[in-house]
């Protein structure tokens, strides 16, 4: 029998992976599902993960929020020290594994771009100076006012969480500095404070390791258009420095090339049916 469509895809960015002489990863929200985390696509998901805040009709947006911190501290580390403990705790499926093998094989290795503040790709044995943390990282602290541009690991930071009211119980963390409120060094949406440093410095760093690179192909992981920037920078990957690219979405996964990919799977079956037509021969 022919090969279907869907393996005729698979075996096209098994050897658009093959060919190239980087990898550049680019992983939304969708990259975690298969380590068991959460997806808080929709108030559905988002509310069965936190029954707290859906009989409060807190939606992601107002909880994830950078007011709530102001507004009640204690409801907004609840929030956010209950995923601390769980991006802790929580182990990195295979196929970051598949891609680590595949970024070894290249010239170049490789280098993330990636919306996630778990720290999953660095827990899963990534450099950290190939990590780009575009929306910064639940691991880092910084001052709620904010005081200074200091940013601060959150090692010391052990959260202890009231789930079924979605509290932080006990001392809230502190700016060393000032004595402020902390809070993560994250994006958040209504946002006026973030401290950015950390993450312009990544940024930089993966700017220059672009700029040697010159067969690059993007591998996408579950990026959607809702919150639209890890497409914007495959699109400027492929723009500016004639990258391929492998789009793995079980939502949303249209090319606009021919020479593309779209596969609408799930991260882990895309990588591993990828890597079992590698291993066969292409």
């Amino acid at each position: 029998m022919p090969p279907s469509r869907i393996e005729h895809q698979i075996a096209h960015a098994a050897r658009m992976v093959l060919e190239a002489d980087a990898i550049i990863v680019a992983a939304g929200a969708g990259m975690g599902v298969d380590s068991g985390l959460p997806d808080f696509r929709g108030n559905e998901g988002f509310w069965n993960a936190y029954p707290a805040l859906a009989g409060d009709g807190i939606d992601f947006t107002q909880a994830a929020s950078a007011q709530g911190f102001a507004r009640d501290g204690a409801r907004a580390w609840g929030f956010y020290g209950h995923r601390l403990a769980l991006y802790r705790r929580t182990v990195p499926h295979a196929g970051f594994g598949l891609l680590r093998k595949w970024a070894s094989e290249k010239p170049h290795g490789c280098s993330i771009f990636t919306s996630n503040v778990d720290g999953q790709f660095q827990v899963a044995g990534f450099a950290a100076d190939a990590v780009h943390e575009c929306h910064g990282s639940i691991h880092h602290l910084q001052c709620t006012a904010p005081c200074s541009t200091a940013i601060w690991p959150a090692c010391a930071l052990v959260p202890q969480v009231d789930e079924l009211r979605c509290r932080m119980l006990g001392a809230l963390p502190a700016c060393p500095r000032c004595g402020a409120l902390a809070r993560p060094n994250i994006l958040m949406f209504d946002d006026w404070h973030w401290l950015e440093q950390r993450t312009a410095a990544q940024a930089a760093r993966q700017a220059a390791w672009l700029a040697a690179v010159r067969r690059p192909v993007v591998i996408e992981l579950g990026a959607g258009l809702a919150i639209p920037t890890v497409r914007h920078f495959s699109r400027r990957a492929v723009e500016l420095h004639g990258a391929s690219l492998v789009r793995i979405n079980l939502r949303e996964p249209a090319v606009q090339r021919s020479s593309d990919v779209g596969l609408r799977m799930g991260a882990l079956a895309a990588l591993h049916a990828i890597e079992l037509t590698m291993q066969a021969g292409g």
